[in-house]
């Protein structure tokens, strides 16, 4: 490489991941926006039974974590990482259009929910893989890269969760989610017209044009899958029979895997189950943010905050899913700072104790919920909302935000792409799971037609505080274990 040159490479770089930060930015600005108002639109606008619509939301985010699988194999073997993000992005906008027009038909709203999981299930990987590649052997830049590209997750969902809510109250919901499809449409758009940036990082064998017969393979392969999550959204029993069968297959594999493996590798495998199962329990209570947190905001929750008596702004019941975001944001950096002052110093905690921390932060978030609601004398205060989130927030950088790096660390390099894989089919495990706790808070319309608002939810927040208080219990006694196949572990890395 001349001198001249050098400067190129970091350029072409940049302009390529801006390709990708565009798509990805939009593409979640689509999901998050959806996410906002889908409950909602449900419950109020289809009159669907609280308990129907949480069941289908925990189905829809099982589906959501669980199809990527097959959309890395089709990325990686099959199409190629560029193809399969457009396919992906067309069949999630497809599915935003779809619910658009479902105002009245519940068929659409499951062809539109299938549509959108099979279209996420083929994007989301490949779109991380696209940046790997940008930066491939250099882990400094890849580094920052993924701090970018986890800070566009954000600042699209934070937009949406705004944006999509206020519509869906003024305009209408087809008004809500027909700018998520516009939305992600002017993304592809972009990254249709500038894909000639990602050229010099795309490898010779994706380059090559694909068989008609082999894009028509996977169309059909894709119609069968859109079908086929159709009519596990549509079915409560068929969905659990399939979550239940997934878990006791996953768990199979896990047995087997262990057993097979050298004893060298047992440790660190003992450690990635143990800990990707500990984190992803925080799913359970995730869930509840698109479901009974919303249904608490619209039915318990003053939307009006006040200071001193004066009115500073006011926020809608799908509107306050973005305090998540929110609080993400302004955590991530400061637990990134203390991580690394703690490494300087040598005090750094283990992944295990940061989840105790993690659940303790949890049980915190649902207590006060749990209290003002029970205290509750008509409408809770809105802050209550904030404060709740960033409890539960907190706990999420330290529970689920650890699980990639669980796996990082501890399992054997040769299985790190199934574990990954495995990682997200229990995440979608969980939120199923999320979705029928939420469901002993499920009113009746007789129940919500009689009032009682924000009293109502305090049974569920009261036992999702304690589920959390036990799980910081339980923790804490296998904390001895976990440090023990901690050093087992750190002794055969280091032999």
């Amino acid at each position: 490489m001349t001198a001249s040159s050098l400067p190129s490479a970091p350029g072409m770089r940049r302009r390529a991941f801006t390709v990708v930060l565009a798509i990805e930015l939009w593409e979640r600005f689509g999901y998050y926006g959806m996410q906002a108002v889908l409950t909602l639109f449900m419950v109020v606008h289809l009159r669907m039974g609280d308990a129907a619509a949480n069941l289908m939301m925990g189905a829809f985010g099982a589906l959501t974590y669980i199809t990527p699988l097959v959309g890395g194999v089709i990325g990686d073997r099959v199409l190629g990482a560029r193809r399969t993000v457009v396919m992906g992005a067309l069949l999630l906008t497809g599915g935003y259009a779809v619910l658009a027009a479902a105002l009245q038909s519940h068929i659409l709203l499951l062809v539109a929910m299938a549509l959108i999981s099979t279209g996420n299930g083929l994007f989301k990987p490949n779109a991380g893989n696209l940046v790997r590649r940008i930066y491939k052997n250099d882990d400094a830049a890849l580094d920052a890269a993924f701090t970018l590209y986890y800070m566009s997750v954000n600042v699209g969902s934070t937009v949406s969760m705004l944006l999509t809510p206020w519509l869906q109250i003024h305009y209408g919901a087809p008004s809500a989610f027909a700018a998520c499809a516009v939305g992600l449409g002017v993304g592809l758009l972009y990254y249709v017209l500038r894909s000639s940036c990602l050229d010099a990082t795309t490898p010779a064998s994706e380059k090559q044009p694909v068989p008609l017969r082999r894009f028509g393979l996977v169309g059909a392969g894709l119609v069968i899958m859109t079908v086929f999550n159709a009519w596990i959204l549509g079915s409560d029993t068929l969905a659990r029979l399939c979550v239940t069968a997934a878990g006791a297959i996953l768990a199979a594999i896990w047995v087997a895997l262990y057993v097979r493996a050298p004893k060298a590798e047992r440790p660190g495998l003992r450690l990635t189950y143990m800990l990707c199962l500990q984190g992803t329990i925080y799913l359970v209570f995730y869930q509840q943010m698109m479901t009974s947190l919303t249904l608490f905001a619209l039915r318990g929750v003053s939307g009006d905050y006040r200071i001193g008596g004066v009115t500073l702004f006011h926020m809608s019941a799908g509107q306050f899913q973005v305090l998540n975001s929110l609080w993400i944001m302004a955590l991530s950096p400061a637990l990134a700072f203390l991580y690394n002052r703690m490494g300087q110093q040598q005090k750094q905690t283990s992944h295990a104790r940061k989840m105790i921390l993690g659940y303790a932060m949890v049980a915190l978030g649902f207590g006060v919920w749990w209290a003002a609601a029970a205290h509750a004398d008509g409408l809770v205060s809105p802050w209550v909302m904030v404060v709740g989130y960033g409890f539960l927030s907190l706990g999420e950088l330290l529970t689920i935000g650890l699980g990639l790096a669980v796996v990082a660390c501890y399992s054997p390099a040769r299985l790190s792409g199934f574990m990954m894989g495995a990682l997200y089919l229990l995440w979608g495990i969980a939120m199923y799971v999320g979705s029928l706790i939420a469901n002993q808070a499920a009113l009746s319309p007789e129940v919500i037609a009689g009032g009682g608002g924000a009293s109502l939810y305090a049974g569920l927040f009261r036992t999702l505080c304690e589920i959390a208080a036990a799980l910081v219990v339980l923790l804490l006694c296998l904390e001895p274990l976990t440090r023990r196949w901690d050093r087992e572990h750190a002794t055969v890395i280091g032999g």
